[in-house]
């Protein structure tokens, strides 16, 4: 059940909203919805605007605050944070440290799936943002530190770099990680892949990097192709300690 402060998607003619449940007001040109009609909702449900169109309540998922979610810069894409899951086997037992929070989109699929994630942000701005996106995203076991990764304590089952990663990063990284654990590296370049390589061959029993491609579909009347948005983003790098 929606309650007040809750984040909504609604869905309707082809347009999607992302609203507050509470006090204002949504007005579209499709007509107004009291944000407050939101609240005891559930996802499925209907609401009206005062010109009688019906709009679809819908809960956000984290693929929805990829999308909708106020940004501090680019994000990894769901493929890419869907390869760290796979590959690290991340799963609720998981006690996650996450490093290059950004606006926590990340953080919020790895919150979605661990036990705990602790995301680490060394821009202030940034590391609030995150902050607030993650209250949106309902996920308590989720904590922001605004500091470098390097001041990170404990013990970890999978760690996530997505940042300028240095050595002294992965080197720092070795040492948290539980024994069988796992070291995911985001880097968009090859000369920072080739850092991370050359760094972790000496630390970790296997070290493998995949090239992060996705070609989406584009089906028209004249017929089906890939579409012609760039498929490629980067490069993981998949460490087991």
């Amino acid at each position: 059940m929606i309650e007040a402060g809750d984040r909504v998607l609604l869905i309707g003619n082809s347009r999607a909203y992302y609203v507050t449940a509470g006090e204002g007001m949504l007005s579209t040109d499709l007509g107004m919805i009291p944000l407050s009609d939101l609240i005891g909702r559930e996802g499925g449900d209907q609401v009206v605007t005062h010109l009688g169109t019906g709009f679809s309540v819908r809960i956000p998922r984290p693929t929805d605050f990829f999308v909708h979610a106020k940004r501090s810069g680019a994000p990894m894409h769901p493929k890419d944070i869907g390869s760290v899951i796979a590959y690290t086997g991340m799963n609720k037992k998981d006690h996650v440290l996450d490093a290059g929070t950004g606006s926590g989109v990340a953080a919020i699929f790895f919150g979605s799936i661990a036990a705990s994630v602790t995301t680490y942000e060394q821009r202030p701005e940034f590391a609030k943002l995150a902050e607030k996106n993650l209250q949106d995203a309902a996920l308590d076991n989720v904590t922001v530190v605004a500091a470098d990764m390097l001041t990170a304590t404990g013990t970890y089952d999978v760690i996530n770099l997505d940042m300028q990663i240095t050595p002294e990063h992965i080197q720092h990284a070795a040492t948290l990680l539980k024994p069988g654990g796992y070291l995911a590296c985001y880097t968009p370049f090859l000369e920072h892949l080739f850092l991370v390589l050359d760094t972790a061959k000496n630390l970790f029993s296997e070290v493998v990097t995949h090239e992060l491609i996705e070609r989406e579909m584009t089906r028209t009347d004249r017929g089906t192709r890939p579409s012609t948005r760039v498929c490629h983003t980067g490069y993981i790098t998949i460490a087991r300690r």
